[in-house]
C-alpha cells in the first residue's frame, strides 16, 4: 500500500446522496479476483448509455474532470453491500480520497485497508467543495493528512478527524498484510520453534 501523506489533485463533484457499492461497481463486474482492472468499470451503468458508448452527461466523462484524484460525493456513501470491489475500482480508477459528509462504515474501513482516504465533512463545506468543482475549472484540493487539514488555495480549507491507528496506518503505508509482516521475525522464531 502506498502511504498517504499529503495528496493534491483534481476534484471530481458527484453531489448525489446514497451511492452504494452497486453503483459504484455492478455484480456482473465481480468475477476478476485481481485488485486491478476495475477501474474501466468504475460507475458503469450511469457513465455509459444503453448501448455502451460514454454518456458525456456524466461527471466522470466530462474532461475537466479527466484525471481526478479526489471525488466529492453526497452523504452515505459506499452504502449497500459490504464488496471490497468497490474500493478496488474507485482506486484502481485513480481516486487516493472520497469527501462526502458521511460514508457507510464497512466501505470506509474497506478503503483505509486499501489506502483510499475517507473524508468525513459537514454537508455545507461538502457543498462548498462541490460548488467551486463546478465552477473553477481544474479546480483542485490539497489533502494533508499529517495535519488532518484541507485547503484550496482560493480560500477554502477544512479541518477533519479520522481515527488514528487508520491514519497511522495510511500515512505508513501498512494494510493488514504490512502491520503483520512488522513482526516478521517474531513469527518467524515462533515457526522455527513450533518446526523442532
Amino acid at each position: 500500500m502506498q502511504p498517504f501523506r499529503v495528496h493534491k489533485g483534481r476534484v471530481a463533484p458527484l453531489h448525489r446522496a446514497n451511492i452504494d457499492t452497486d453503483q459504484i461497481i455492478p455484480k456482473q463486474f465481480l468475477k476478476r479476483v485481481e485488485r486491478t482492472g476495475f477501474g474501466e468499470f468504475l460507475f458503469h451503468d450511469w457513465r455509459r448509455s444503453k448501448d455502451g458508448a460514454h454518456d458525456p452527461a456524466f461527471v466522470l466523462n466530462h474532461p475537466r474532470y479527466a484525471g481526478a484524484g479526489i471525488l466529492v460525493a453526497g452523504k452515505n456513501f459506499g452504502c449497500g453491500s459490504s464488496r471490497e470491489h468497490a474500493v478496488w475500482a474507485i482506486a484502481d480508477f485513480g481516486f487516493r480520497a472520497v469527501i462526502a459528509p458521511s460514508f457507510a462504515d464497512i466501505f470506509s474501513n474497506n478503503c483505509l485497508k486499501n489506502g483510499v482516504l475517507t473524508v468525513a465533512l459537514s454537508e455545507s463545506e461538502v457543498a462548498e467543495i462541490v460548488r467551486r468543482a463546478n465552477e473553477i475549472p481544474n479546480y483542485e484540493l490539497t489533502i494533508d493528512l499529517e495535519q488532518c487539514k484541507i485547503h484550496d488555495g482560493h480560500g477554502f480549507s477544512a479541518s477533519f478527524a479520522l481515527d488514528d491507528f487508520a491514519r497511522q496506518c495510511l500515512l505508513q503505508g501498512l494494510d493488514d498484510i504490512g502491520l503483520t509482516l512488522q513482526h516478521e521475525t517474531e513469527i518467524s522464531a515462533y515457526e522455527a520453534r513450533l518446526a523442532k
